[in-house]
C-alpha cells in the first residue's frame, strides 16, 4: 500500500509545480518581447519599413515581465536591500526590524490597492495607439504584482512572529545563503 505524502510535502509540490509554470510565462513573455524587438530591427533597418506594433508589443510584454517577475519570480534575498542597520543588529532586533517592516511593505500595498484598481478600471475606456489593446488590460499585471506582495510580505510577517525565518535572513549575514544551491 502506498503512502499518501504529508500536507506539507503536497504544498510544496504544489509550490514547485505553480514556480515552474510562473517561469513558463516569463519565458514566454521574453521570447515575445525578443521577437518583436528583432523584427522591428529587420523591418527598421533591414527594409526601412518600421512596423509601430513592434514597439507597443515590446512595451507591453517589457511590463508584464517586471512585475510578472518581482512578484513571482525573484526570491526575497535577490532584492536590492540596504540593510546596513539590519546586519549590525542582533537576531532579536533583526527579528523585529523584520516583523515591522513585512507588515509596513503588507500595509502600504494594502492600502493603496482600492485606488490602483479604480486607476485600472479607469484605464479601460483607454486603448493602445496601434495594437489598440484596452489599457486595463496592460496595467491589469500591477494589481496581480500587488495582490503577490501583499501576501507574501503577510506570509513573512507571520512566519517572523511565529519565530520561523522564512529564508533565514536573521542568522549570520555571512551565512546566510551558504546552503542556497541558486547561490555559488
Amino acid at each position: 500500500m502506498q503512502q499518501k505524502p504529508a500536507n506539507g510535502a503536497r504544498l510544496r509540490g504544489v509550490l514547485r509545480f505553480l514556480q515552474a509554470r510562473a517561469e513558463n510565462i516569463a519565458v514566454i513573455l521574453l521570447t515575445a518581447m525578443f521577437g518583436a524587438f528583432l523584427l522591428q530591427i529587420v523591418f527598421r533597418y533591414v527594409l526601412r519599413d518600421p512596423l509601430g506594433w513592434t514597439l507597443e508589443a515590446s512595451l507591453m510584454t517589457w511590463l508584464w515581465t517586471v512585475f510578472w517577475g518581482s512578484a513571482f519570480l525573484v526570491k526575497d534575498h535577490e532584492h536590492v536591500k540596504f540593510d546596513i542597520f539590519f546586519l549590525m543588529a542582533p537576531p532579536r532586533v533583526r527579528r523585529i526590524f523584520a516583523v515591522i517592516s513585512a507588515i509596513a511593505i503588507a500595509f502600504a500595498f494594502a492600502a493603496s490597492f482600492a485606488r490602483v484598481w479604480d486607476y485600472i478600471s479607469f484605464m479601460q475606456i483607454e486603448r493602445s495607439s496601434v495594437l489598440k489593446i484596452r489599457l486595463d488590460y496592460v496595467f491589469s499585471i500591477y494589481a496581480i504584482f500587488a495582490l503577490a506582495i501583499i501576501v507574501r510580505y503577510v506570509w513573512r510577517a507571520i512566519s517572523f512572529i511565529r519565530g520561523q525565518d522564512p529564508h533565514r535572513e536573521l542568522s549570520d549575514p555571512l551565512l546566510t545563503h551558504a546552503n542556497d544551491p541558486a547561490i555559488e
